[in-house]
């Protein structure tokens, strides 16, 4: 099941076993509603009513003379009170109290004759009562009318302190909202009474509704109203002071009969067929605000996840179809969505909540094979798994093991821009148009089997007073559609140019301000000491052991271009928020490449010291290669940095595992970089076997020319030295202008009576003694003329064959 219900209340656990508690006492006192006197077989009649806007359930329940009980269930302490008992048989249609448990509102209504509960009899009225309950006292009826009423205590957001006024809603059947302004006073220490019970304060909140939706959470009123045959969707906010605003209305596109009238979220009333409904499909919608998802769920059709946080792309979306395991999950009796991913189910007594089932996303991710569902079942796993590494590791096994399941886009690209988008999300309400979250620009065009319908949408009218939490985000998404600004999403383009730059320079000789690099490189190790402060464990793979001027190079220009961009966007947030945000956006990059490689090498049991040159590879370390290959591609497409000493692990895995041809033609298309360190290692390493000769030789001529000539000098070697000749020769002859000489060559002892080359070497000394030629052979110590007319001598022995 890709939802899962976790019980919070259970009435038959929760409450009955303290009413079992309570029977013998409430029996000893025989006082006249001093407790739940409550009979064994009346226990059916023990139903929810209400859940508040703390979490606190209030629940109501009969003895066997029809006594009315009400009770509440404190989420908190896992406690039950006795809040009130009516003495009569009545029953209720609905019931709210208010945050300090001072003040209970009811409405009640008599049984018909046939014992029906259903129906108000022709002239019977419905009571809403007022009742002060810190203690037990006065009753104020607030309605005595022939249509249902329902109440409502509205619940401010700081409870810090009691409140001397309250305030109560009423919606009446007959299509109307009241506010009811209650003032409270204490008597006589901590008892609590109305100031003036014979005058309270009344408005009209709304009227000519045909439905109505309460958000207990956000403490909101949305209704649709008829003005002209038009429904007119508008939203009031409650605040915690006495005031409503009327925050939006927008016209609807539909056509509602002014005949109807339905109620959400303003409890239970038990007057609808229970038996009726159930055999009706039950379409259930949950809604989570920390994760930003709907799921749309019809029990034994289908199951829809949807990721409501982008208004650019219909991403990170999960639809299932055809599950017979999940026919049975949700019950099909009315249900109510609470806040907190919470489910009531009105006839079970049952509060759960409703979670996303981890176990079952992975193994749908596991065992599916098409690409859509692959990506949509990743998102959600990354999403709801942020604060979980136990599912990140479960994606990185998957990843290594399915490494080249997907066709149609990246999977360890897309694992990496999407985890590291999740990481950081939290931080933010506008991190989704700044922050990729996708490795795919278009997922209709790019991915088979999604598609793309787009509709022209007039925005809605908007009222809105204050830009605050949901508000902001919305008027933030409208805005976003309304101009359209894919432009925001960061990409590396700029770092990428910039990067190229200095390694230009930096491999002629030349580089720019000092203090420019230096800073450029001190955000590389600000990134690295972050990554190594967040994971204290040892690393199994030998990275972060060299100092890899290149990765660092491009790791602190993406901080520098990253922490510019969110700057310019994000306005309101503190600069060293932002800072540490950019360290760990990167810091998660480089941890998750870090974890795959480290997943491979555990799952294949390598070590360092497979990179031993004096066997064969095995087929483990051809995998890890490969895998390592995979990962190269998708950070060199999205040009994202890579953990230093990667292209040094790489090279020398790639040296192990392929036969030289192979070899080479990685090095030549740039698969496989020849980094000082690793080349360095080769020289040390590998003997000078036929075979090595010739590998070593290969790598040599690829290098750039200030690498090899630090490189030649660490191979004792007649090839080596031919080239430091060379390369020698070539700097001393470089703008060389013949001058007349004279005819007579003086001759050094030992030397060969070989004119050409005793010229030849006349000339390189003669160069050698300028202090220009000096100059430019500055650091080049232990290589002269001298050193050069050995090599050539030894080299054209080795030609001759003597």
């Amino acid at each position: 099941m890709a939802l899962r219900l976790v019980s919070d209340f259970d009435l038959r656990k929760d409450v009955l076993p303290w009413l079992r508690s309570q029977r013998a006492a409430s029996a000893a006192a025989g006082a006249r509603g001093g407790g739940p006197g409550v009979l064994e077989n009346n226990y059916e009649s023990l139903r929810i009513l209400n859940v508040e806007r703390n979490g606190n359930i209030i629940y109501t329940y009969k003895d066997d003379k029809g006594n009315v009980f009400f009770g509440l269930y404190d989420c908190r302490t896992r406690q039950n009170e006795h809040l009130y008992t009516f003495e009569k048989d009545l029953h209720v249609v609905s019931c709210s109290v208010n945050s300090e448990r001072t003040l209970l509102a009811a409405s009640l209504v008599h049984f018909t004759k046939e014992g029906r509960k259903n129906e108000l009899q022709p002239g019977s009225k419905c009571l809403t009562l007022l009742v002060e309950i810190h203690p037990v006292n006065n009753v104020k009826v607030l309605k005595a009318v022939d249509s249902y009423i329902w109440v409502q205590f509205l619940y401010p957001h700081v409870e810090s302190h009691p409140l001397a006024e309250n305030h109560l809603l009423l919606i009446s059947e007959e299509k109307y909202i009241e506010k009811i302004h209650i003032q409270v006073i204490q008597e006589d220490g901590n008892r609590v009474v109305l100031k003036d019970s014979g005058h309270l304060p009344r408005e009209r909140v709304a009227e000519d509704f045909v439905w109505a939706q309460w958000d207990m959470s956000e403490q909101r009123l949305y209704y649709i109203d008829l003005k002209k045959s038009r429904s007119v969707l508008k939203c009031i906010q409650f605040s915690a002071d006495e005031k409503f605003n009327l925050m939006f209305e927008a016209p609807l596109d539909i056509t509602l009969s002014d005949s109807g009238f339905k109620l959400v979220n303003f409890g239970c009333d038990d007057l609808q067929d229970q038996e009726n409904l159930s055999k009706h499909l039950t379409l259930c919608v949950f809604t989570n605000h920390t994760d930003y998802y709907v799921a749309v769920y019809l029990p034994g059709h289908f199951f829809h996840l949807l990721n409501i946080q982008h208004p650019d792309l219909i991403c990170h979306s999960l639809f299932l179809t055809g599950n017979n395991e999940v026919v049975d999950m949700l019950p099909h009796s009315p249900l109510q969505s609470l806040s907190g991913s919470l489910v009531l189910d009105w006839c079970s007594g049952k509060l759960s909540r409703a979670v996303l089932n981890q176990s079952y996303l992975l193994q749908f991710l596991w065992n599916t094979r098409l690409d859509y569902e692959k990506m949509g079942a990743l998102h959600c796993v990354l999403s709801w798994g942020r604060d979980h590494p136990f599912l990140e590791a479960k994606i990185i096994q998957w990843i290594s093991e399915n490494i080249s399941a997907c066709h149609s886009f990246d999977l360890i690209q897309e694992f990496i821009i999407a985890s590291s988008y999740w990481s950081i999300y939290p931080e933010t309400s506008d991190m989704d148009k700044l922050l990729p979250y996708s490795s795919v620009l278009a997922w209709n065009t790019e991915i088979p089997g999604i598609t793309l319908v787009t509709e022209e949408i007039p925005l809605p009218f908007m009222k809105v007073h204050s830009f605050k939490g949901y508000w902001e985000k919305l008027n933030s998404n409208l805005e976003y559609i309304k101009y359209s600004k894919p432009h925001l999403l960061y990409n590396n383009s700029m770092v990428q140019r910039e990067w190229h730059s200095l390694i230009s320079e930096e491999k002629t000789g030349r580089r720019r301000s000092m203090v420019y690099v230096r800073n450029i490189l001190d955000n590389a190790m600000k990134v690295i000491s972050n990554l190594e402060a967040r994971n204290l464990e040892p690393r199994l793979t030998p990275l972060f052991q060299e100092e890899d001027n290149p990765q660092r190079l491009l790791m602190g220009l993406m901080v520098s271009e990253l922490k510019d961009h969110l700057l310019r966007h994000l306005q309101g947030v503190e600069k060293k928020k932002i800072e540490q945000m950019v360290l760990d956006y990167i810091s998660k990059l480089l941890d998750l490449i870090c974890q795959i490689l480290e997943t491979s090498w555990r799952k294949h049991h390598l070590h360092p010291s497979v990179l031993h040159f004096s066997r064969r590879a095995s087929a483990a370390e051809f995998t890890v290669f490969h895998i390592m290959t995979r990962i190269l591609k998708a950070t060199t497409s999205l040009f994202l940095p890579l953990p230093p000493g990667f292209h040094t692990l790489h090279t020398l895995l790639g040296v192990h595992c392929l036969p030289l041809h192979n070899l080479l033609h990685y090095i030549d298309d740039g698969v496989l970089l020849l980094t000082e360190t690793a080349v360095t290692r080769l020289m040390k390493d590998l003997d000078n076997s036929e075979k090595n000769e010739k590998l070593k030789f290969s790598i040599i001529v690829r290098l750039p020319p200030l690498i090899g000539q630090k490189i030649c000098r660490l191979w004792d070697h007649p090839m080596s030295s031919n080239i430091i000749s060379r390369n020698h020769v070539k700097r001393l002859l470089l703008n060389y202008k013949k001058e007349p000489r004279s005819s007579m060559i003086d001759k050094s002892p030992g030397s060969v009576e070989f004119l050409p080359l005793n010229y030849f070497i006349e000339i390189l000394t003669d160069r050698e003694s300028s202090s220009q030629a000096l100059y430019a052979l500055e650091g080049h110590d232990n290589v002269d003329a001298k050193f050069v007319e050995e090599a050539a001598l030894k080299h054209t022995t080795m030609l001759l064959g003597l």
